[in-house]
């Protein structure tokens, strides 16, 4: 076998010496794949595109309270609203729940825009 030939034999095998030229060089070429091949190619591997928040519920710290905000327009699995606005604490507190476990609310509110219409429902919340 030729000496070209056992230089390629040696790197499909991946016979050299760590530290050796051709064990870097055979590194060397294996990161450039990995950095440059994504400009060059399209591996199709972008993740996929998701509402904000899906369920309606935004869950952030309000001082020692959990602030939740459920959107008004929010639907459950069977296509029911979550919060009626005949009875939105008992909305409010099953969804929640569902979330974090055994809650008590503590005070809740409407969120109105500017023509009056509930757009949210916020409620401070308290765990048990």
């Amino acid at each position: 076998m030729s000496w070209l030939g056992r230089t390629i034999r040696g790197y499909i095998l991946w016979t050299y010496e760590r530290g050796s030229l051709h064990y870097d060089i055979l590194v060397t070429l294996i990161l450039l794949f990995i950095f440059l091949a994504p400009l060059r190619f399209d591996f199709k591997d972008k993740p996929r595109e998701r509402a904000a928040h899906q369920t309606g519920v935004l869950v952030t710290q309000d001082g020692p309270d959990i602030l939740y905000q459920v959107d008004a327009t929010a639907r459950d699995p069977h296509g029911q609203l979550i919060v009626s606005d005949e009875n939105p604490q008992a909305g409010l507190h099953r969804v929640i729940e569902e979330i974090a476990g055994e809650v008590e609310i503590a005070r809740y509110e409407r969120v109105t825009d500017r023509s009056g219409k509930v757009v949210a429902y916020k409620a401070w919340v308290k765990r048990r």
